[in-house]
């Protein structure tokens, strides 16, 4: 049997508008179960999408998040969690001033692999510069969805 204990270390990269760390990669267990780490700015919001093989569960770490799971909202906060059932459209909203930190955690690694496909390698553990998405980016993050069994149904919460 195989036993991962995984540091405080972890890959960063730059998702969109956050700030990711993989604290477990999908690989590293029979389940492929996938930890990542999200710091977020405020006002980060996904577009409104649908993990078809996966449920998409958040752990608060920090902060305040709106969000819309089958089209009721709800907030949580740090210590919280959230569970996006597969199947399901979500998304959400950071509304805390100074951003929020979450865990994500997913299994069969569709969503591990959609992210580090549109990621870039961060050069510290520090926020990317923000900027809106321009066409091209919104239109590689939906390729890359469509790709790993996510759907975009919509846009993200104002």
């Amino acid at each position: 049997m195989k036993h991962t204990i995984m540091g405080k270390a972890g890959e960063l990269l730059w998702f969109t508008d956050t700030l990711v760390t993989i604290r477990l990669p999908a690989g590293a267990g029979a389940d492929g179960i996938s930890v990542i780490e999200h710091r977020m700015p405020y006002g980060s919001s996904p577009p409104l999408h649908i993990h078809r093989n996966e449920d998409e569960v958040f752990h608060i770490l920090e902060g305040t998040m709106r969000f819309n799971v089958a089209g009721k909202q709800l907030v949580a906060q740090a210590g919280q969690t959230v569970l996006a059932p597969k199947g399901i459209a979500h998304t959400y909203r950071v509304d805390s001033a100074a951003g929020a930190r979450c865990l994500t955690v997913t299994t069969r690694g569709d969503f591990e692999k959609m992210v580090r496909e549109v990621s870039r390698a961060a050069p510290a553990a520090e926020m990317p510069p923000r900027a809106a998405p321009t066409p091209e980016v919104i239109a590689a993050l939906t390729e890359a969805c469509a790709r790993n069994g996510i759907d975009i149904v919509g846009a993200p919460l104002n």
